[in-house]
């Protein structure tokens, strides 16, 4: 579902802060001062180090999670709690074990009550543009790390979500898994041109998939600089060895290795 016109920004962040309050009353603030848009169509990657409130901004941005101040817009509506127009990708698949791999691409469907037999089609739909033909039936614990996380990302895309939420979703698999799974959702990506907002601390992975990186320094969370990657698409392996690839991870680098950073040493390279 397309709620905006192409090139017109779908998500709009206007200065989003998250304080936490300890048991003692002491107060943490993990974002500060979040200014962002996303537009329609585009693949956008938050690259930050561990601790710098990534993670808290896509909850804040899949509803369940309640900002302290500023405020969310999505397709010119405003943005207060979970909607159907945004799908999630979480670190681990979270996968029913007692359902079928077919049957947990469907959750949302029922959740949502949503027309069954259309609901199934489009899950089938997915699975096969995944390389899941023929798993439909089986449960979780036969399939392998990339086959369930391919999984989970068909089950946030089954009820044709405005915005996809992805928060480190390969970052618990091997370096060649990774590398296949990245190929995988850049090639999903391309064939539904959904609006995708990656979250990582994965320097290259950032740069191979996003037309833009927002880079996050932390204590507090905020936006330091937003990169535009500018590389032709598809993207390749073969990028990664060019100058311009190069220097896109390198420009990115250096936030975290400046004297006093916050996130040095705490990417992956």
């Amino acid at each position: 579902m397309h709620l905006l016109k192409p090139d017109v920004a779908l998500l709009r962040i206007r200065g989003l802060g998250k304080r936490y309050v300890g048991r003692d009353g002491t107060e943490t603030q993990a974002l500060q001062a979040i200014d962002l848009d996303i537009r329609e169509g585009e693949f956008l990657a938050i690259l930050g180090p561990s601790g710098c409130g990534k993670s808290t901004l896509l909850k804040i941005l899949s509803g369940t999670m309640r900002a302290s101040e500023g405020e969310i817009g999505l397709g010119g509506r405003r943005l207060t709690g979970p909607s159907r127009e945004v799908g999630v990708v979480f670190q681990a698949p979270m996968l029913l074990p007692w359902l079928t791999v077919l049957q947990n691409v469907m959750v949302p469907v029922e959740l949502q009550r949503r027309d069954r037999v259309q609901g199934e089609a489009a899950a089938r739909e997915l699975l096969a543009r995944s390389g899941l033909a023929g798993f439909e039936h089986r449960y979780p614990s036969e399939l392998s790390g990339g086959m369930q996380q391919r999984v989970g990302i068909c089950r946030a895309l089954v009820h044709d979500p405005a915005l996809l939420l992805m928060d480190e979703p390969f970052g618990a698999l091997d370096a060649m898994t990774r590398e296949i799974m990245n190929e995988e959702l850049q090639r999903l990506w391309q064939e539904r041109r959904k609006t995708v907002l990656l979250v990582t601390h994965s320097i290259p992975e950032a740069v191979h998939l996003a037309d833009r990186v927002a880079v996050m320094a932390s204590r507090p969370g905020r936006i330091v600089e937003v990169v535009e990657t500018g590389l032709p698409r598809p993207r390749t392996v073969e990028m990664h060895t060019t100058e311009r690839f190069d220097a896109l991870v390198g420009r990115l680098r250096a936030h975290f290795r400046r004297p006093g950073s916050s996130g040095a040493g705490m990417l992956d390279a």
